[in-house]
């Protein structure tokens, strides 16, 4: 099947993420496309869309968001994943007793449940380097009390996000099959 990885990251996590994804896709069989949201002015062509963000103040980046707008339709045609990054640390729950990556969903995999009807959503954990902030972001390093909220670290699960890759080939692989099987 040919699959569209698309993904929308502002320091790279994330597209770390979405290249692995792909990657892994890509040794199950599949013919993958890992690219930037902002890069894809046709959406159409492929079997099945993996679609992923950064997030912050618990929405995606503006890239994933306005991609998903302008191609809800192509998308809602095909099978469809959505993942997000963010979560810093090593943290299960939070101080409240809260799962960590249940409270970081961004609220685009509610308000996309009923426009694409994705067959899987993940929040996976992100990485953050203080040294590679720009712009307004630097800001955080001058501000201790902020800087200390965010842990500098790579603290992406590669196990977890092959497991996921994973789940996807087999679902996506699991009619394939059973076709063939009806066709013996």
């Amino acid at each position: 099947m040919k699959i569209l990885v698309a993904y929308a990251s502002k320091y790279g996590a994330t597209q770390g993420i979405a290249e692995r994804l792909g990657d892994r896709l890509g040794e199950r069989g599949h013919e993958v496309s890992v690219r930037s949201c902002m890069d894809i002015d046709d959406a159409s062509g492929f079997d099945a869309y993996v679609v992923g963000s950064a997030v912050y103040a618990f929405n995606w980046r503006k890239g994933a968001r306005k991609f998903v707008e302008r191609h809800a339709a192509e998308l809602s045609a095909h099978p469809v994943w959505l993942f997000a990054s963010g979560p810093l640390g090593t943290d299960v729950v939070d101080k409240d007793g809260k799962d960590v990556l249940k409270e970081a969903e961004p609220k685009q995999f509610a308000e996309y449940e009923g426009l694409l009807g994705p067959r899987g959503k993940k929040v996976f954990r992100g990485a953050y380097d203080h040294e590679q902030l720009r712009g307004a972001d630097r800001m955080v390093v001058w501000m201790p009390a902020i800087r200390d909220l965010l842990p500098n670290g790579d603290f992406r699960e590669w196990d977890e996000i092959d497991a996921w890759a994973d789940a996807i080939a087999d679902e996506l692989a699991t009619p394939v099959a059973s076709a063939e099987r009806a066709r013996t």
